[in-house]
């Protein structure tokens, strides 16, 4: 039994460990109330994406993409393309990461604080301050 279990994650445990970030970055951006978690989460959730993919790309007996004298068959290497497009989605994520955490710098001007329930609180008291024509309730 504990050899069929060696076996299983050997084989795929690097996918279960994928699957265990994307769980832990969904399940953290539907429980948690505070802006910066939210942002940090869908970071696990990109990473353990750009990790699906790079275990994709890769095989056993390959080797990289560079010519060598030994290795003479193309389906001895291995295809950079998933590879290369990780590092754009790498690209792109720090780029969503910076503008996630401008606008929480703006949300946290305009209302006082980047947890959730506050902040809606916050901008139903303002509407309605606005509704009554500049007085509060």
């Amino acid at each position: 039994m504990m050899t069929l279990i060696n076996t299983f994650l050997a084989d795929k445990g690097i996918y279960m460990l994928t699957l265990l970030l994307l769980s832990l970055g969904v399940a953290g951006v539907i429980v948690c109330n505070n802006y910066m978690k939210k942002l940090i989460c869908m970071n696990v959730m990109q990473v353990a994406v750009i990790f699906f993919f790079l275990c994709l790309g890769q095989k056993s007996p390959g080797t990289i993409p560079v010519a060598m004298d030994t290795v003479v068959k193309a389906s001895d290497y291995i295809n950079p393309l998933p590879h290369g497009l990780m590092l754009t989605a790498i690209v792109v994520s720090l780029g969503t990461t910076g503008v996630g955490l401008s606008l929480l710098l703006r949300i946290r001007e305009k209302y006082g604080t980047i947890e959730e329930d506050d902040m809606l609180r916050r901008e139903e008291l303002m509407t309605r301050v606005e509704k009554n024509g500049g007085k509060r309730d």
